[in-house]
């Protein structure tokens, strides 16, 4: 569900200024000068109202955490939270995830997180779905060899969607459930997930293990009748 446009926007995120990357494709390469004593880069694509973002940063003093959201209505909350909690080794980039490829070098990237993207239910919007075989690409080129995709959601076809797509590109998936918290719950919740929680929704989780992708070949056009 869409949020709704709120007029007070601006001079909050202003306020929130310091968490801002306001320039990401000038970053390539560099987002570690953010927070030089970090062990790791993680990147959160669509962070919406930061819960997960925030208490990951929190709980893992030694990542430093870019979280990307394109919706301002949601990521000035998220913002707000890391100002709240006083976070210095997170921050946010008001942006299109279909664009990180031009802010990020290849292989700069430890760790990405997928958490509830939009299922796209319609065939036709397949390729929108932030698991489309595109996307798997353009995160393998910016995850270095080795680095690992963690994908959650409460949406099955999307998740059978998913692993197909992974298996496709010839990825490696570990620790897949169907039912990430049969038994209570597990790791760090967004916003969302808690609903679901309560609900008795169950969640789908995988982790994706990246490794360089051969482009695919490019057909050449047949040649025009004479």
């Amino acid at each position: 569900m869409r949020m709704r446009k709120k007029p007070n926007v601006g001079p909050r995120m202003e306020a929130c200024a310091r968490w801002l990357v306001a320039r990401p494709e000038s970053m390539a390469g560099t987002w570690r000068d953010l927070y030089p004593q970090c062990s790791a880069l993680w990147v959160e694509v669509g962070c919406g109202k930061g819960k997960f973002t925030v208490e990951t940063a929190q709980a893992n003093p030694e990542v430093l955490v870019i979280a990307i959201e394109r919706c301002r209505e949601a990521m000035v909350m998220a913002m707000e939270k890391a100002r709240d909690m006083d976070l210095s080794n997170v921050f946010f980039v008001d942006m299109d995830v279909a664009k990180m490829e031009g802010c990020f070098a290849a292989g700069e990237i430890d760790r990405l997180f997928i958490n509830f993207p939009d299922p796209w239910p319609r065939k036709k919007n397949a390729k929108r779905r932030l698991t489309f075989r595109t996307f798997l690409r353009m995160y393998s080129r910016v995850l270095r060899d080795g680095g690992e995709i963690h994908f959650k959601t409460d949406n099955a076809p999307l998740f059978q969607f998913s692993l197909e797509e992974m298996e496709f590109l010839g990825l490696e998936t570990k620790n897949v459930t169907r039912n990430l918290h049969e038994n209570g719950p597990v790791g760090i919740m967004t916003g969302y997930e808690e609903k679901f929680y309560a609900l008795g929704t169950p969640i789908n989780r995988c982790e994706v293990v990246c490794h360089p992708i051969p482009e695919p070949e490019v057909q050449p056009r047949a040649e025009a009748e004479a």
